[in-house]
């Protein structure tokens, strides 16, 4: 399994995220352990499937109302999220199958944890919180939406305020912190304010495309 190359930095046309700071940044921590199942032979996509297990018990913990416990779980998920990729570049293992079953692992972990809190409060009959975490879940599937829509279009779409990794940081301290409402909030609005950017910066992309195209053209000699 292999994840894309992680950006350097150094390109000032490709935006550097949150997610390529922790990456950066993580790699003490990751890399020992990720060097550890390689030695012991596990396999990337594995720890892929891992991962998705630990969220699923994250959602279940999230299920029964252990708010603060499903925080502390979420961290352990989230590292197991992390490695994955970090094991395929130092074991050499890469497959266009395996980026593909991380990015689709991502969605049903992240959909499983959202499950979880959506049967606590609807056994709780909190309207509100129901409705803030359909908004967060529209707009968490709207922000891989249009980042995998445009690369199809060629456009690497990695802009945005609030990325997978954002939304699982201010889960996990609103949850930590027993103030999920207030998570709720910031990832229904900024979850969705994220899609819009990304649509916007495709937009002004493609038009700028668009207009490299005819410049090109000829005076007088009409468009293909």
């Amino acid at each position: 399994m292999v994840k894309k190359p992680e950006p350097t930095g150094n390109d000032p046309t490709t935006p550097v995220t949150l997610t390529d700071h922790a990456r950066r940044w993580g790699r003490v921590i990751i890399e020992p352990i990720a060097r550890a199942l390689a030695w012991l032979g596990i396999p990337p996509n594995v720890v892929t499937v891992i991962g998705f297990v630990l969220s699923i018990g994250v959602g279940v913990i999230l299920a029964l109302g252990h708010i603060r416990w499903g925080g502390v779980c979420i961290i352990l998920a989230a590292i197991f999220d992390a490695l994955d990729g970090t094991l395929a570049r130092i074991v050499g293992r890469t497959s266009r199958f395996g980026a593909f079953l991380d990015s689709t692992m991502d969605r049903f972990s992240e959909a499983v944890i959202f499950l979880g809190l959506l049967t606590w409060y609807t056994r709780l009959g909190a309207r509100r919180e129901i409705l803030l975490i359909y908004a967060t879940i529209v707009g968490s599937l709207m922000v891989s939406y249009t980042r995998a829509r445009a690369e199809g279009l060629g456009l690497d779409c990695k802009v945005g305020i609030l990325t997978r990794m954002e939304r699982t940081i201010v889960l996990t301290v609103g949850l930590l912190l027993n103030q999920v409402l207030i998570a709720l909030w910031v990832m229904a609005i900024l979850a969705n304010f994220t899609a819009l950017q990304r649509m916007i910066y495709v937009w002004r992309a493609t038009r700028q495309e668009e207009r490299e195209r005819n410049e090109q053209i000829a005076p007088g000699q009409k468009p293909l």
